[in-house]
């Protein structure tokens, strides 16, 4: 199709976009394709649909990191008889209350795949707000029931699981292409900043509120209430999405949707040209495969050069958990504990300033750093750091006997604390996004919906894996612990290191070449570059002759 106003205005646009990417700003805008959108895209609207969004990341980080601490709590262990159980059964009480949500989050994941692809997205998050609630309702309700517990973290866990997967592709498909990367990257930054607020609501409470209150250990049971209210008020405001629309026959409505979030007339060349380019990205997908059924998409996947991508996919997300992150997230302050520092209010004391330190670090390294250093390179340096953290402490836990007896605060327990900071910030700029991204860009587009299913229920099993099977690690294994999470952080060193090709700056397509090239990762990149850049000549000279015949023919007229 061809668009009036094509020619002209979006060269202007493209040399706009050309002069502010030269701009001394860490947010300049780059935008470079075929068809340059007009600074009105780049509006309030579009970054406020990110953030509604991400309240379904807020529900993930609130409840990832208040439930570890809120656990320990004198009320909670008193009121559900935790503090007249053996250590052997505090440890399964723990982990069931704990990997019940993850095991609603695995199932949460593969429902919520159908019910997207029926309903649209807009409705799944609005549902997953609500199912929320329900489940905070029953955890909050429960005066003594572990059952009451077990249910409500479930329901939690259904929601939070079905979110993960949706809320993602929701904002990819609204976003403006030039920026999509930094509107994604809301997500990680709100549900680190969301862990924050459950690992000091903890010590709050603690710290103000009598342990023989059921208040002390209902108000951050309660709070989930505010992130799953918010998912659903804000997304009931929310468009949906213009791609499903398109795709489902609604293309006056996606006219409307774009419309309304790019802050441009409907009749805009723009608007029209992006209508455009989903119908054509829908027809080649169509052609791919995505139309095809479920059992034909899975012979597609484990194809050569698609089983490699899967089997990396699949593996960082397991090792992802096998880091030891979520050991940390969930039973940090008896991590702390075992490590000399005694208390419930030192525990969650430091289990704050964690979470501070990981988030910090995860918005620094997604702002400035993971398009500047690479994926690879990225997950080698912080792997590294990683491992020689977590082989200190647990080198230190064997020396100092800290499991087994209270050990004397000395340097060595101060550096032990300090270690986990610094694992802290080494996970941030590797395991913590870089599994999530690796996973969103590099499927085929025909199977792409059906590989992220497979990654993302990795991710819920490896996750209720380790949290259930941590306080029984802690209490049979004690210094073994940290050295089981090492040893994984050294098998994933080794795994990047020759199985994972740098993918920044490829295009979606230009994955296919990538991955099917044969040899050792290191210098598959190297080789796509040649490959890519010997088309694109090819192409230029292509584009070339035809620019001369064109003349020509003008000429001879």
């Amino acid at each position: 199709m061809v668009y009036t106003s094509s020619s002209n205005s979006a060269s202007q646009r493209s040399r706009t976009r050309s002069e502010l990417s030269t701009m001394p700003s860490l947010f300049a805008i780059k935008d470079d394709s075929a068809f340059p959108a007009p600074d009105a895209v780049y509006n309030w609207r579009v970054y406020s649909l990110a953030f509604c969004a991400s309240m379904g990341a807020s529900m993930f980080g609130y409840d990832s990191a208040f439930i570890g601490g809120a656990i320990t709590l004198p009320s909670f262990v008193s009121r559900f008889g935790l503090g007249t159980s053996s250590s052997e059964q505090a440890a399964t009480l723990s982990a069931n209350i704990v990997s019940t949500f993850q095991a609603g989050c695995f199932f949460g994941a593969i429902f919520i795949s159908y019910l997207a692809e029926k309903f649209g997205l807009k409705f799944p998050l609005l549902a997953c707000g609500l199912v929320y609630n329900i489940g905070t309702v029953v955890q909050v309700a429960s005066a003594g029931s572990i059952g009451m517990i077990y249910a409500g973290r479930a329901l939690t866990g259904l929601a939070v699981g079905a979110s993960t997967l949706v809320v993602p592709q929701y904002i990819s498909e609204c976003s403006p292409p030039a920026i999509r990367g930094r509107l994604i990257g809301i997500f990680e930054i709100v549900l680190q900043f969301s862990q924050i607020v459950g690992f000091w609501v903890n010590y709050g409470v603690n710290q103000n509120i009598s342990g023989t209150l059921d208040a002390q250990w209902r108000i951050p049971f309660g709070l989930q209430l505010i992130p799953g209210t918010f998912l659903t008020a804000l997304m009931f405001l929310q468009p949906e999405s213009p791609r499903w629309l398109i795709k489902n026959g609604k293309t006056e409505e996606a006219i409307r949707s774009l419309s309304k979030i790019r802050c441009l007339p409907r009749e805009d060349d723009y608007i029209s040209w992006e209508v455009d380019a989903v119908k054509e990205q829908l027809l080649n997908e169509s052609e791919s495969g995505t139309s095809r059924p479920l059992g034909a998409k899975l012979k597609e996947m484990f194809k050569s050069g698609n089983r490699n991508r899967l089997a990396l996919g699949m593996s960082f997300m397991m090792l992802q958990n096998l880091s030891g992150i979520n050991a940390l997230n969930y039973y940090s302050p008896r991590i702390f504990k075992s490590i000399g520092f005694s208390g419930t209010s030192v525990g969650l004391l430091a289990t704050g300033v964690f979470g501070i330190v990981k988030a910090l670090a995860t918005l620094v390294f997604m702002c400035f750093g993971i398009d500047v250093l690479g994926r690879r390179k990225s997950m080698l340096i912080g792997s590294s750091g990683a491992l020689v953290a977590m082989f200190y402490l647990g080198g230190y836990s064997k020396v100092s006997g800290s499991f087994n007896h209270t050990v004397v605060q000395d340097g060595g327990a101060y550096i032990a604390i300090i270690m986990i900071y610094v694992f802290a910030v080494f996970y941030a700029m590797s395991w913590n996004g870089i599994p999530w991204v690796f996973c969103a860009e590099v499927f085929p587009t025909g199977i792409r919906s059906v590989c992220l299913l497979f990654t993302t229920c990795t991710q819920w099993l490896g996750q209720f894996i380790i949290v259930y099977s941590t306080p029984y690690m802690m209490n049979n294994i004690t210094y073994g612990t940290f050295l089981f999470f090492g040893g994984f952080l050294v098998v994933g060193t080794l795994v990047v290191f020759f199985l994972m090709p740098e993918t920044k700056g490829l295009s979606l397509e230009d994955m296919d070449i990538l991955f099917n090239i044969k040899g050792l990762a290191i210098t598959q990149r190297r080789k796509a570059d040649e490959i890519i850049g010997s088309q694109r000549a090819a192409e230029n000279v292509v584009n070339l002759k035809e620019k001369t015949e064109h003349a020509i023919q003008i000429e001879s007229v």
